[in-house]
């Protein structure tokens, strides 16, 4: 893909793509037209319980998340923060997703670049596919 590094937009050819993933469970992409809470509210809303704690990273987008009724916890990349123990139980990073990213990149290197109007296609099968992914040999039937 083409682009500058750094945060996407849709007029420097490199689209913002919201991932939402729950440790071992599904995952959720979307090509988003912007990056806007108004944008990402009604993904997130669609996608994740009320009052589930949600993990991010502390770009400002997410700052209204406990607003729309979830728990909200972050870590600072900027302070090389990347996981954090707070209560001994439970671990606050974004691992999971930033995992699913590289993945996502390695799947679609192969392509050499795709089409803003076909990037929700690949974003779609890659979504089934990895959340289909404990199916083994049934996938093609899934597929079907």
């Amino acid at each position: 893909m083409a682009g500058a590094p750094g945060r996407g937009t849709l007029e420097k050819d490199k689209p913002p793509i919201l991932g939402l993933i729950q440790r071992g469970g599904q995952v959720v992409m979307r090509m988003l037209a912007n990056v806007q809470q108004k944008t990402i509210q009604p993904i997130i809303e669609a996608a994740v319980i009320k009052g589930a704690r949600v993990h991010t990273d502390e770009y400002d987008i997410y700052a209204r998340l406990p607003v729309w009724g979830y728990r909200h916890v972050t870590v600072c990349h900027a302070r090389g923060e990347y996981a954090r123990d707070d209560d001994g139980f439970c671990e606050i990073h974004v691992n999971t997703m930033e995992g699913t990213w590289s993945l996502l990149r390695s799947w679609l290197r192969p392509h050499r670049g795709i089409s803003q109007e076909k990037l929700p296609l690949y974003l779609g099968f890659f979504e089934f596919v990895h959340n289909a992914r404990r199916r083994g040999k049934a996938l093609l039937g899934a597929l079907v």
